[in-house]
């Protein structure tokens, strides 16, 4: 109880505190949680958990995300699952969708809320790795004392961010432990472990939301899966985050039509000259350079505007 109370005490103490917000991450989520969520670190609050019907409805809107991400979770719990680590697949609501853990754990994990069908956000128990996460769009690490609340003190997460095939975020996985001998050289192995499981399972939807296109990994110097989908025009369908930060796309860009050739500086044989056999590719990436203007296109093609529209008709181009 002594520990519990220093802990609120020294939560309130920080929290209130608008330079050590501005500095650590951990007590902007601790001010955020009093200020934006209305709770305090010496509630005695469990996770909000859902009903059979809530939780059948959420799992039916994430099945994508569960289907990719199994293998994934089964890969990771192999490797950790002795260690006495618990790993949680969430939505973009902090809604736990899957859970691995070994049984001898169960009973430790259940009493903190960590199992299928509880709800980690911020709102919910405040400071935590799911929430947090989720809250500033990025992998965390809150151990022990950096939770909000008192009865969450036991626990150190580490937890990384999920983005779907537009680069929004979809998900979160998570590694927790109760273990009171957790180091921080651990918990930075444990963060890069889902780090990497998330970065694969961000790459097998969009895989997945991409299955006719040509995948192109572009070689960036950033976190996160740097993926283009392309058609068999070379224009790109679509871009995870990593690949959208470093090419300078969005949605507008990329719904516009842009060469993948123009965005790796990959010369493209046949643009300029005569059209070669693929000319409905070389119509549709010039067209996309001179963003639709037929007349313009023209003139990169070398040919007159006349000859562009009856090739553009026979091509299904007009």
């Amino acid at each position: 109880m002594p520990a519990a109370v220093d802990h609120s005490e020294h939560v309130y103490r920080i929290a209130h505190q608008p330079s050590a917000a501005v500095s650590s991450p951990v007590a902007a989520s601790w001010r955020r949680c009093m200020t934006l969520h209305g709770l305090a670190p010496e509630e005695s609050r469990s996770p909000w958990r859902l009903t059979e019907s809530e939780f059948h409805q959420a799992r039916e809107r994430s099945g994508a995300l569960i289907s990719e991400a199994a293998s994934e979770l089964d890969r990771l719990f192999a490797a950790v699952g002795k260690a006495g680590c618990c790993l949680l697949l969430t939505d973009d609501k902090g809604v736990a969708l899957e859970r691995r853990g070994a049984t001898g754990d169960d009973a430790d994990f259940r009493g903190v809320g960590l199992w299928s069908g509880t709800v980690w956000s911020e709102a919910s128990v405040g400071t935590n790795g799911i929430g947090t996460a989720l809250a500033d769009e990025r992998a965390v690490v809150i151990q022990r004392d950096q939770h909000f609340l008192s009865r969450n003190i036991g626990l150190s997460c580490a937890t990384a961010p999920i983005r779907d095939e537009t680069g929004r975020l979809a998900a979160a996985i998570d590694v927790s432990t109760c273990r009171d001998d957790t180091s921080e050289a651990t918990l930075s192995i444990l963060s890069q472990a889902v780090r990497d499981a998330a970065g694969r399972i961000e790459a097998n939807l969009f895989r997945r939301a991409f299955g006719g296109a040509r995948i192109v990994l572009v070689p960036v110097d950033r976190p996160g899966p740097a993926l283009l989908a392309v058609d068999r025009d070379d224009l790109v369908l679509g871009a995870t985050r990593a690949a959208r930060q470093w090419l300078g796309l969005d949605d507008k860009r990329i719904a516009g039509g842009v060469p993948a050739s123009d965005l790796l500086q990959e010369e493209a044989a046949g643009d300029g000259g005569e059209l070669p056999d693929a000319e409905r590719a070389v119509l549709r990436r010039v067209l996309s350079r001179a963003n639709g203007n037929v007349s313009k296109a023209a003139d990169l093609l070398g040919i007159s505007r006349a000859t562009l529209y009856r090739k553009m008709k026979r091509l299904s181009l007009s």
